[in-house]
């Protein structure tokens, strides 16, 4: 029986890893651990998720097509957590400074980003970048 590995990079079953928050964002306990299942998500292509877990005020409806479009566009290496702050289960907003690397036309290339989340309707949710 083959195993999926999450490709977070935390070397756990996909399904019990990101996988069981891409079934419910409620089971993300911590800004980084909805940052590492966004990521898993780009390299699934997954765009409802991807809509799903972005704060209402800043989600891209209308370029969801395009993310998804891109997303497989590219082939995914892996994803660098540098620093979080806060973020904790018990915290309201966060922080999550990364790299998400992937390859395009053979050439390695990489998202540096530092990502604000917060808790809307009690999950945590991307609302962007800062």
């Amino acid at each position: 029986m083959n195993v999926e590995l999450c490709a977070c990079g935390k070397n756990i079953e996909y399904k019990k890893c990101c996988g069981a928050i891409h079934q419910s964002i409620h089971n993300a306990i911590t800004a980084e651990s909805l940052m590492r299942s966004r990521y898993v998500a780009f390299t699934k292509a997954d765009g409802e998720y991807l809509m799903k877990s972005h704060h209402s005020s800043t989600r891209p409806l209308s370029d969801k097509k395009a993310i998804v479009k891109w997303a497989k566009s590219v082939d995914w290496v892996k994803l660098e957590i540098l620093n979080t702050f806060k973020g904790l289960a018990e915290d309201t907003e966060g922080t999550v400074e990364f790299k998400a690397y992937f390859k395009t036309k053979g050439e390695l290339q990489f998202i540096h980003e530092n990502s604000v989340f917060v808790r809307e309707s009690k999950s945590w949710v991307y609302l962007g970048a800062k």
